[in-house]
């Protein structure tokens, strides 16, 4: 059977031309290498080079051993580099799929500075609104999730991104408007426009709607957050949106906010990752890169 250190042999002489020159590069002494040459032949029972050709010359058999090795060596040498990388955590795979549609604002602008110093990262994105993220992370089909509702799962590690409130966006012209806060009682006979998710995902039903028992008139929902608000500025419903994604159209005068409940209704976003990879020094970066630029690109947040 043949193994690296024949086809590597047989490069090396192929290369060389003789021996001598051969034994020199392999780090062995010339009888070694012909000792080693002997054990290849007779192992593979044909002979490999041409006796007495100067310079040495490959049989047919050891030229389409040469052929292998030509193939295979350069293969081995780059799995080889690649592998000290991944031992030094300067390099792997970060699939990463997110829970949160307002998180476009401030991801793009983190993966991209992210590229920018770890290019050897396989970096892949993808959105988790149509299945549940977090055993997939588990079982090691992503590198990381992005979410809000962080689950006790064995095997994942939470990194706290930042803190935020939810608001309720409602027409200028809405009754509500010109309230400061607002019960879940006054949602009874409102349509809520909603992302398209189930709403036990959605912080506005979980922690703010349900423990009060109360339901919204109807449930509309909307794929973009410029969609929702201009269905709530239209007057067609209102919508609870992360204070940092309402921020641009609340400086625009689009829509007016109000606070959810007399405490306000605050949620934490979290990377989650897999614990036995989440000190990886890649890994570690791109939770830095992300907390930076969330704090320089958002506003309303605090840290977590």
């Amino acid at each position: 059977m043949l193994e690296i250190k024949h086809l590597k042999t047989i490069a090396a002489i192929a290369d060389q031309g003789s021996l001598v020159m051969a034994a020199e590069k392999l780090f062995l002494t010339q009888s070694a290498l012909s000792h080693q040459i002997k054990e290849i032949e007779s192992r593979l029972g044909v002979r490999l080079f041409i006796r007495k050709s100067r310079p040495l010359r490959l049989t047919a058999a050891g030229e389409r051993i040469l052929e292998t090795a030509r193939s295979v060596l350069p293969l081995m040498t780059a799995t080889e580099r690649d592998l000290e990388r991944f031992a030094g955590g300067q390099t792997g795979r970060l699939h990463i799929a997110i829970e949160c549609h307002s998180c476009f604002d401030w991801l793009m602008p983190a993966i991209n500075e992210y590229r920018n110093h770890w290019r050897d990262v396989e970096l892949d994105l993808s959105t988790a609104f149509n299945f549940v993220p977090l055993p997939a992370l588990q079982k090691g089909r992503l590198d990381a999730v992005i979410t809000s509702e962080p689950q006790a799962i064995a095997g994942i590690h939470y990194e706290a991104l930042f803190r935020f409130e939810i608001l309720l966006a409602v027409a200028n012209t809405h009754p509500l408007a010109t309230t400061k806060n607002v019960s879940p009682e006054a949602l009874r006979d409102e349509t809520l426009i909603t992302y398209p998710v189930d709403q036990q995902r959605l912080d506005i039903f979980t922690h703010f709607l349900n423990p009060a028992d109360v339901q919204p008139l109807g449930v509309r929902t909307a794929e973009l957050t410029l969609m929702m608000i201009q269905l709530v500025a239209s007057g067609r419903g209102v919508c609870a949106l992360p204070n940092w994604a309402l921020a641009p159209y609340l400086a625009g005068g689009h829509v007016s906010a109000l606070t959810l409940g007399e405490e306000g209704l605050h949620s934490t976003l979290y990377l989650a990752l897999r614990e036995e990879q989440h000190q990886a020094p890649y890994l570690r970066e791109f939770v830095r890169i992300a907390r930076e630029t969330c704090f320089k690109t958002l506003k309303g947040i605090s840290p977590a």
